[in-house]
């Protein structure tokens, strides 16, 4: 896959150095074309370290603008309001321009990640609409401090392997939910879980680039959360029951990936629990939790549901056991697995081993969690098709 990046004369333009060497990490091939307003900013030197290839500061003989113009993704980052306001009218004054208006002529796609003062983004609204109205896409800027930001690099990188994908789940809507709910017991405490969310946010990464809309629901987590998400957040139990009655008759696919508790009290405290009583020991009176996976397909009966089940120190055979009979009470197509005593996985770790469970089991063995999410987003085609 090679894309073309365009880096035009926002002070942003000192981001695409880190844009370009982590779209490289992530497979991809990229040019650069950089204007000269650009090149006052960053010198040339950096891009081509960053991209390992020559950069592309005029048009020759070669004939740039049409060598490079059908390239998977063309991705102007940062854009600026004289670069946006020039496409809008199909000036081709300079490379990037040019190169812009060849390759909307193929139908190549092209992203714009706007980059400048606040004031100059509402004054090029116009231009900006007209520009989306013709199929150009945009990635929001991060409106703060008077200026209408660079967006977070992971967000620019996400979006562009999106519209490089095949698109296997492209129309689908997923719903996520990841992290660790919390009980309250007091204003001060409370019981919850060791989930990260890190497993719960992989399976919505892939799922996106593979042109899913992904809706994510999050308990606690130690995670970034994209932008190019939809985000809900529900603490408790049962304040996720309550969103998930909303949003799973909207979405095509659940994924329940959160770790949510098993008990919730009786009763939350009504004062800081020390000062209830500081020298006697302190009785919870617990119950259990609604089982969440339980009542999705009593809601959607529809959508396609994938569970997760999480044990402590059992056999591989008593694993696949607990799935299957999971399966069984939640009506879940399928189940994935997993020991977190297993050294390096589990919860907070970055890694995991699990078991996919449906009518047949298909063990992952300790990878990443984003080769496993792309194990359970690849079974998920399988069973949409």
């Amino acid at each position: 896959m090679e894309i073309v990046l365009c880096v035009t004369g926002s002070v942003a333009a000192v981001e695409s150095v880190k844009l370009a060497r982590e779209l490289k990490r992530q497979g991809v091939e990229v040019k650069c074309f950089m204007s000269d307003d650009a090149c006052n900013i960053i010198h040339p030197n950096s891009m081509e370290f960053a991209t390992g290839q020559k950069v592309v500061l005029e048009l020759t003989g070669a004939i740039e603008h049409v060598k490079y113009a059908q390239a998977d993704l063309i991705l102007v980052a940062p854009a600026t309001a004289n670069l946006i306001s020039k496409f809008a009218y199909r000036i081709a004054d300079n490379p990037i321009s040019t190169l812009l208006i060849t390759a909307f002529g193929y139908s190549t796609p092209i992203i714009f990640v706007p980059s400048m003062h606040d004031s100059m983004y509402k004054s090029i609204s116009e231009n900006i609409q007209k520009v989306k109205d013709e199929g150009i896409i945009f990635l929001k800027p991060k409106r703060e401090e008077g200026k209408a930001k660079f967006p977070n690099i992971d967000d620019i990188t996400l979006l562009t392997l999106r519209e490089t994908s095949e698109g296997k789940l492209k129309g689908k809507k997923i719903l996520v939910s990841a992290g660790g709910t919390y009980e309250e017991i007091d204003y001060v405490r409370g019981i919850t879980n060791r989930s990260s969310g890190k497993m719960g946010l992989e399976i919505a990464r892939e799922a996106f680039i593979q042109g899913a809309d992904v809706t994510m629901v999050i308990g606690r987590i130690e995670v970034r959360i994209p932008k190019v998400f939809e985000m809900v957040q529900a603490e408790s139990t049962k304040e996720m029951q309550r969103k998930l009655v909303e949003l799973l008759p909207k979405n095509d696919i659940f994924v329940s990936a959160a770790a949510v508790s098993d008990f919730t009290l009786e009763k939350t405290l009504t004062e800081k629990a020390d000062k209830i009583s500081s020298d006697e020991d302190l009785i919870l009176h617990l119950k259990p939790s609604p089982k969440l996976l339980n009542m999705v397909k009593k809601i959607n009966p529809n959508i396609l549901l994938v569970g997760f089940k999480a044990e402590h120190n059992v056999t591989e055979d008593e694993l696949v056991s607990m799935a299957q009979k999971r399966i069984k009470t939640s009506g879940a197509d399928f189940i994935v697995a997993n020991d977190v005593s297993v050294e390096g996985a589990g919860f907070g770790s970055d890694r995991n081993q699990v078991i996919i469970v449906d009518g047949n089991t298909f063990t992952v063995p300790l990878t990443s969690k984003k080769e496993i999410a792309q194990n359970i987003i690849a079974k998920i085609v399988e069973k949409i098709r």
